[in-house]
């Protein structure tokens, strides 16, 4: 009889591409995946992995298995599923992944509420950038994600995932307190044009909205400064070394010599929404975590 893991691991072999890359999706060692798909080739009497170059690939009995392998698994997800559904408790444990101002700003007050309210689950968190959560949903690596996209650039999303609204987060501009604009009421980003930007990294979901955004207003802007933090970005304008756009969720106390003007167009904002498998749409586990989310994120929606 096939074993259940050992079909787990070379599924993730698989999904991965390397046994290193499957021993970090299953939070283990490269030497615990070797071994259990030199057990697995023992069961099955067949060779599943051939070496390519300093790495490996699947033999065609390794890719066939692996395909049999995501079909049973996504099945015994189901039959968890609907045992949870049955039992009608938001029982176990609940991995979920979200971005760092998310974390900063939902989820404190969302693991609490869910504690009191769900004693029975063991919610687990951890920081993941949407380009690191996404996949990690689809392979099962995580249960749950909190994901964004913005109002004119959406997040691509793999077939097999549902995904629920969570809030939406509007952004200022965050300007030194003397710039010319610090005392207006609403600002339009093209009046922006002659300043220096501070942005997200270059190469990012959220680097590429704002460069489109930008240029859409007919502004080509000069990044003069990157960071992935906001509050990095915050302490950098205190400074006087330029302005950026800045969401509200997660923000906290804006610093000493720093002043945040609403945007006038109130379209632009980021959407924020939690995903996870289809396949585990049942989970009371789920449904309790995304309701507890919805209701936190209502205090932050714009």
């Amino acid at each position: 009889m096939l074993n259940l893991e050992r079909l787990r691991t070379l599924y993730a072999v698989s999904r991965h591409g390397s046994v290193s890359g499957a021993a970090e999706g299953l939070h283990v060692t490269t030497s615990a995946v070797s071994q259990q798909l030199a057990k697995l080739e023992r069961e099955t009497g067949q060779q599943l992995l051939a070496k390519n170059g300093r790495g490996v690939r699947l033999t065609d009995a390794g890719r066939l298995l692996a395909d049999h392998a995501a079909r049973i698994l996504s099945q015994v997800e189901l039959a968890q599923a609907d045992l949870e559904a049955q039992r009608g408790q938001a029982v176990g444990e609940l991995l979920m992944g979200a971005f760092p101002t998310a974390v900063r700003g939902i989820f404190p007050a969302a693991l609490a509420k869910l504690r009191v309210d769900h004693p029975q689950l063991r919610p687990r968190l951890q920081e993941m950038e949407p380009d690191e959560s996404v996949p990690a949903v689809v392979r099962g690596d995580i249960d749950l994600a909190v994901v964004l996209d913005w109002y004119n650039k959406p997040l691509p999303m793999p077939d097999g995932l549902v995904k629920a609204a969570l809030l939406d987060d509007p952004v200022d501009v965050a300007m030194p307190a003397d710039h010319r604009l610090a005392d207006r009421a609403a600002v339009d980003p093209e009046e922006f044009a002659d300043d220096e930007w501070i942005s997200w990294p270059q190469g990012g979901f959220c680097f590429d909205w704002l460069m489109i955004t930008l240029r859409g207003k007919g502004l080509e802007p000069r990044i003069c400064h990157t960071a992935r933090e906001h509050h990095t970005q915050l302490a950098l304008i205190a400074a006087g070394l330029g302005v950026a756009v800045v969401p509200r969720l997660g923000r906290g106390v804006v610093p000493e010599g720093v002043r945040v003007v609403p945007v006038r167009q109130h379209t632009m904002r980021r959407h924020v929404y939690a995903i996870w498998r289809a396949d585990a749409d049942r989970r009371p586990s789920i449904r309790a975590a995304v309701d507890v989310l919805r209701e936190v994120g209502e205090r932050f929606g714009g």
